[in-house]
């Protein structure tokens, strides 16, 4: 039986174990049970998916080089390995979103500007999306800023906040709710 025939049949946090051990065989049987996952998750956040690609590279890389410091007590494996591919898909689009913009001098003539109608729609989605997280109460507008834009988890939220995780949670949901309301009749009274 083959060294990933046998991964199969450990448990996650098993096999997390083995990756502290520097079995990279371990590693290869979570990506198998996780990477389409984390691939999904890295797209939403991200949007491109050379990007996403680049969010579950590093942070399988992560789970190898960090593996002996996971505690099965604070979060399940697939929990933990998501939420670092979840934080190397946030930090890339940081990363994306200071770079500095190239100057117009460098693009080739006609090559600027290709997709004005996809510019002027994201940058009026963006204004809709702001005047309607405005709407909301302080504490919903917090989580959804948070979460969304800085990409924190509920856990780490609470934490931030010091409020208890339910807490949170129940936030996050009204305000999303409220969000909706709030975008679906903007929509309305423009049409």
């Amino acid at each position: 039986m083959s060294i990933r025939m046998a991964s199969r049949e450990l448990s996650d946090a098993s096999l997390i174990a083995r990756c502290a051990a520097g079995d990279d065989g371990a590693l290869a049987s979570l990506y198998d049970r996780y990477g389409r996952a984390a691939y999904g998750l890295a797209l939403r956040i991200v949007r491109d998916p050379a990007l996403a690609e680049d969010a579950v590279q590093e942070g399988f890389l992560a789970a190898w080089r960090g593996a002996a410091r996971f505690d099965a007590a604070r979060a399940k494996a697939s929990t933990w390995l998501l939420s670092l591919v979840h934080h190397k898909a946030v930090d890339l689009v940081r990363r994306e979103e200071a770079r500095p913009a190239q100057p117009t001098a460098d693009v080739p003539e006609g090559a600027a500007g290709d997709d004005v109608p996809g510019t002027v729609l994201h940058g009026f989605e963006r204004r809709r999306i702001d005047a309607a997280l405005d709407r909301l109460s302080t504490p919903q507008r917090e989580v959804l800023v948070l979460a969304y834009f800085d990409g924190l988890t509920q856990t780490e939220l609470a934490d931030r906040l010091g409020e208890p995780l339910g807490t949170i949670k129940s936030r996050t949901h009204t305000a999303l709710a409220r969000l909706r309301v709030l975008l679906a009749d903007e929509g309305q009274t423009e049409t």
